[in-house]
């Protein structure tokens, strides 16, 4: 008997070890939080894609949005922890979210398997294109002498153009009017129309409306300019210190992955961002792609983890707290 028991157990560690092996064997689904079209949607389907390729089965995207992106992910943590489900995180749902929301059912830093970074969105500062300020100094003295008169457009509490706009007007010290809108699109709708005065959100949502000139940008809120808006200055640049943030997207699992399972995951995910056309369909639309051991799994959990008591503060002085 005791033979038998000890030949079992062995066929059970063989079986899960070539479990292991041969995964990825269905389609795996990848949970982004947030509508189609978005930027964490659109960098998910563009990373996405190449992954499939390398696992050799499809990454099939599934929207769940509502709730500032907490809604997906919590559903995303609460699934099996085999691989076969994944998530596109961001800033929000990995930082800003446990200030915004009291009664979270995940915790950031300890309900996932980290996999990697996807890419970093820098945060431009835009305004309706006939705002009264040629620079951005004239634009801070603006809204400084005219405050509460002054409206901020955010994509609802939770988002990164809310949590970055919180940001911006804590260093200002102002408190204009904020108008919450579903999501990026009517709030960029209505600054292209005049109806806002400004807002701060990720290069992706506003790159082509500046370029075009539909709205105006004053600032990028990173050490360097990006390539996708060469002509618009850093903050520091145009003269306000203390002012840098991006948004950034990275994937994460379920806790509890198998090694040899996430082992797979974060190779795939580094080969779909040292691919070349990869990197030039997220770089136009001005992603920043980490490299080396900044895209591991490693760096991301200590990401996690400063995002978390970065946004904790400022969002709790700000007396944010989602509905």
């Amino acid at each position: 008997m005791k033979r038998l028991l000890t030949f079992a157990a062995a066929l059970g560690l063989t079986v899960g070890a070539a479990a292991a092996q041969t995964y990825p064997q269905r389609p795996i689904t990848m949970i982004v939080p947030f509508a189609a079209g978005g930027p964490t949607d659109v960098v998910a389907r563009i990373v996405g894609d190449h992954m499939s390729r390398t696992l050799g089965q499809q990454v099939v995207v599934e929207n769940v949005a509502g709730a500032g992106g907490t809604t997906g992910i919590t559903r995303a943590s609460q699934a099996a922890p085999d691989g076969y489900t994944i998530m596109m995180g961001h800033m929000g749902t990995h930082g800003a979210a446990p200030a915004l929301y009291p009664n979270l059912k995940y915790d950031p830093a300890k309900s996932f398997d980290p996999i990697g970074m996807a890419a970093g969105t820098p945060i431009v500062i835009v305004a309706k294109k006939d705002y009264p300020a040629a620079d951005l100094k004239a634009f801070l003295a603006h809204v400084k002498a005219n405050d509460t008169k002054t409206n901020m457009a955010h994509a609802g509490v939770g988002s990164v153009s809310h949590s970055t706009g919180v940001l911006f007007t804590s260093v200002l010290g102002v408190k204009p009017t904020m108008v919450a809108y579903r999501g990026t699109g009517p709030a960029l709708n209505d600054l292209m129309s005049g109806q806002v005065d400004f807002m701060t959100d990720q290069i992706v949502n506003v790159a082509p409306q500046v370029t075009g000139g539909t709205i105006k940008a004053y600032a990028i809120a990173t050490p360097q300019r990006s390539p996708a808006l060469p002509d618009v200055p850093t903050t520091k640049e145009a003269g306000l210190d203390g002012y840098e943030v991006s948004a950034w997207n990275a994937v994460f699992a379920p806790k509890g992955l198998p090694q040899d399972v996430r082992a797979k995951l974060v190779d795939a995910l580094n080969k779909s961002l040292s691919d070349e056309n990869t990197r030039k369909r997220l770089l136009d639309l001005g992603g920043v792609i980490p490299e080396g051991a900044d895209r591991g799994p490693e760096a991301l959990q200590k990401l996690v983890e400063s995002e978390v008591a970065r946004w904790t503060p400022v969002l709790k002085a700000a007396g944010a707290v989602a509905n």
